[in-house]
């Protein structure tokens, strides 16, 4: 009981730091003649909005949990005294954002002993809020949202990520596996995040990236745990700053995907 009272506290918590986060985001976004944007590599941009949203997620989340540490894209790193650790991401989706695209969230996911367990994504210009993790049921702006549908491959869609420093073969094996192997239908949305909140409402089978970074799925692999969502990320081999390549979706779907993570894995 005392663990279950724990969980829906925490669970308030969060969502109500996640929901102001996305109005100090939404207000530069309704802003962005005036938004300074930087590179941090080719494709890779970084704002005043990321810089000052996760700002704001440090500072409460320290706020409400005091001893837990804190993983944060845009260089925010504080270590704890517990065993938990906060991995936030406040702008899953800049490129999109700085175009003036609504494919972009704000992650905040739990990370303890190895695992993320739980996780709130809010997406504040679609106004979507999902909630979920171990011993926290997966809810969509507070109803609870129905398990992935089974795979049926005569209308069958994924969607995947690239990062900018991932090589041309790797590239050329992901289009053509999926067009020659697979063949069904594709998206690139430009978000991690957003790509999952595809997974969870069923617009997609899955999801497939090649240089994610842990701070892209903390949060969502736990609230997409409870639909029947399974990956291929082997938490015991990953380290925080570590790239990832991996899939997700149901266990049909993970399972065509294998063999092309076994071509790129290991490709420079």
């Amino acid at each position: 009981m005392a663990e279950t009272h724990l969980q829906n506290t925490m669970e308030v918590i969060v969502e109500d730091i996640a929901r102001r986060a996305g109005a100090l985001a939404l207000a530069h976004f309704r802003s962005l003649a005036d938004l300074p944007v930087e590179k941090k590599g080719h494709l890779d941009l970084v704002t005043k909005a990321d810089r000052e949203v996760e700002d704001f997620l440090i500072a409460e989340l320290r706020k409400a949990f005091p001893g837990d540490g804190l993983y944060g894209e845009e260089g925010g790193e504080i270590a704890g005294t517990s065993e938990r650790i906060w991995v936030i991401d406040p702008i899953d989706g800049t490129f999109n954002f700085v175009r003036g695209g609504q494919n972009w969230a704000i992650s905040i996911g739990l990370y303890e002993n190895r695992r993320p367990t739980f996780g709130v994504i809010f997406a504040p210009a679609r106004d979507l809020m999902l909630v979920g993790g171990r011993s926290v049921p997966t809810r969509l702006n507070g109803k609870p949202m129905a398990p992935l549908k089974p795979l049926d491959m005569s209308q069958a869609a994924m969607s995947f990520g690239i990062h900018p420093t991932v090589s041309t073969s790797d590239r050329l094996e992901l289009m053509r596996f999926v067009s020659d192997e697979l063949q069904i239908s594709f998206r690139i949305c430009g978000s991690a995040t957003a790509s999952f909140i595809e997974v969870a409402l069923g617009e997609t089978d899955g999801y497939l990236s090649l240089g994610d970074s842990t701070w892209d799925v903390m949060a969502a692999l736990p609230i997409l745990a409870n639909l029947g969502v399974s990956h291929t990320i082997d938490w015991d081999q990953i380290e925080l700053p570590e790239k990832l390549r991996f899939a997700c979706g149901s266990e049909d779907f993970v399972r065509r995907l294998r063999p092309l993570l076994q071509n790129v894995s290991h490709a420079a």
